[in-house]
């Protein structure tokens, strides 16, 4: 069962990124979705997490109203849309999979069963 996440890539400040995650070995539909980010010397951060159905998303304070989450299950794919990124939004960021998650721990990464090997996203100023 693995994760495969890309999209990442070095862009500007002001500046928008689509990063893309799929599933091989597993079907995505049925898994709550987290979107993660890891920064040097930094703890993995809770980005945003879409439920199963699709029909509950959550994202932390700090990309809230800049970056959406979505998922298309026809294409087994979820997606973070993010704009107007900052440089301190450069990280590595990991998408996670897992089954029945409540919402209270939507963005804990200890939710997640499985995790991408992560995309990384450097936005300079």
């Amino acid at each position: 069962v693995q994760l495969q996440a890309s999209g990442g890539g070095l862009v500007q400040g002001g500046d928008s990124l689509r990063l893309s995650c799929s599933g091989s070995g597993l079907t995505l539909e049925g898994f709550g979705m987290g979107w993660f980010r890891q920064a040097p010397g930094k703890e993995r951060e809770g980005v945003s997490s879409i439920r199963s159905s699709g029909g509950t998303t959550v994202y932390g304070d700090s990309v809230k109203g800049r970056f959406t989450i979505s998922r298309d299950n026809a294409k087994d794919t979820v997606y973070l849309q993010m704009n107007s990124l900052k440089p301190e939004d450069t990280a590595v960021y990991y998408c996670a999979a897992s089954k029945n998650i409540i919402l209270s721990s939507l963005l804990r990464y200890p939710s997640y069963a499985y995790w991408g090997q992560g995309t990384q996203v450097t936005v300079s100023s």
